[in-house]
């Protein structure tokens, strides 16, 4: 004959949850990429596009980096491209090795590394993405 009782949860907790969880868009078909482009062409916000395969080593590897960075970087815009899903998109960039990451500002290229160098990347990400 105890009592029984709940304690509310805390609407500021799910808040803070949702908040820490990095925001990574995907990009599937080519309508989409060109909204996402388009979106942010007339903004001073730094897009970053992750150009990636689902059978590419390195690529796996800088998951959990790319999380890292959608997480801190909350004025940047981080995009996610399969190349074997959209080939043509990857082709108009100049993408040839995974993972390759184009920086864009105003829908414009101003940046890119090529390969799994996080340091590399972090610092063009640093240096871009202040306005």
């Amino acid at each position: 004959m105890g009592a029984s009782f709940t304690i509310p949860r805390s609407k500021s907790s799910n808040a803070t949850l949702q908040a820490m969880t990095p925001t990574i868009v995907e990009c599937h078909n080519k309508a989409e990429w060109t909204a996402r482009l388009e979106a942010t062409r007339e903004t001073n916000k730094l897009m970053v596009i992750d150009f990636t395969a689902a059978w590419c080593g390195p690529c796996r590897q800088m998951e959990p980096t790319i999380k890292e960075f959608a997480s801190r970087f909350k004025d940047v815009e981080f995009v996610k491209i399969d190349v074997d899903e959209l080939m043509d998109v990857a082709k108009e960039y100049g993408v040839d090795a995974m993972p390759t990451f184009i920086l864009i500002k105003k829908g414009k290229v101003v940046d890119k590394v090529v390969g799994a160098r996080k340091d590399d990347l972090q610092k063009k990400i640093e240096n871009h993405g202040k306005y």
